[in-house]
């Protein structure tokens, strides 16, 4: 007997697996954030930390606005809504907006990043290229690589921070997107790749969970992010004297 040939038809889902029961939870707590400058426009992602419209993305995305600039929400359930932003901290690349008129939305749950396991699994949940509400999985390739952010508009204006690395297929527009474990916590706020003629290379970076709960608790009290400073700088070597080995 050929399957072509029952004649029956049968349901195209299957048993939920750890991939589609993360992006059901998550899904409705990410956000699609649409940013119109003055000389420039693009999207980035966001995840929502509050029922009543605040959003954490990154600050590269927010940043294009500028002061008179727009920035715009899709949400997952198709309604958008304008937004404005409660303020950014450049240094560890993140921002805090706020929509417009937006009440009993789901928020994000935030987890841990002390824990984390190089090869654990993990889900990537963005808008790469514009494409809202896409997702990806995979691992976690490596912990505390060091990642330098620094603000478009300063170039003065840089830290570097241990970065969670994951080869999760992560692009432009995934940015302040959140990667979540399997139980569908977020453990890092998706920030940077490495590229090749700006497409991902399969090698992309997160601002750890509890760096970002630091930064974002900071940025909605207003109050001023108190960092250590070593004031090591990092010259190159002249070549003569890179050569001895």
């Amino acid at each position: 007997m050929s399957s072509l040939d029952t004649g029956k038809t049968t349901s195209t889902s299957g048993p939920a697996g750890a991939v589609e029961k993360v992006a059901q939870k998550v899904l409705p707590s990410v956000v699609q954030i649409n940013v119109k400058g003055s000389s420039e426009s693009g999207s980035g992602t966001g995840i929502i930390i509050s029922s009543d419209g605040e959003i954490l993305t990154n600050n590269h995305v927010v940043e294009v606005a500028g002061n008179s600039g727009t920035l715009t929400v899709a949400f997952n359930d198709g309604t958008n809504a304008q937004a404005t932003v409660i303020g950014a901290d450049p240094l560890t690349d993140l921002a805090v907006i706020k929509a417009k008129g937006k009440s009993g939305l789901s928020p994000a749950t935030l987890g841990s990043s002390a824990n984390l396991k190089v090869g654990q699994e993990v889900v990537a949940i963005g808008s790469p290229f514009g494409l809202e509400s896409t997702v990806t999985s995979g691992i976690i390739s490596a912990l505390n690589r060091p990642v330098t952010s620094s603000s478009a508009s300063s170039d003065s204006q840089s830290t570097t921070f241990p970065a969670v690395q994951t080869d999760a297929a992560i692009n432009p527009g995934n940015s302040g997107g959140a990667l979540v474990n399997t139980r569908g916590e977020v453990i890092g706020i998706n920030t940077a790749i490495a590229s090749e003629s700006g497409q991902s290379a399969g090698v992309a970076f997160a601002t750890p969970a509890n760096t970002v709960v630091w930064a974002a608790r900071g940025i909605i009290s207003g109050r001023p992010l108190v960092r250590g400073y070593l004031g090591v700088v990092i010259t190159a070597l002249e070549s003569e004297v890179a050569q001895r080995c």
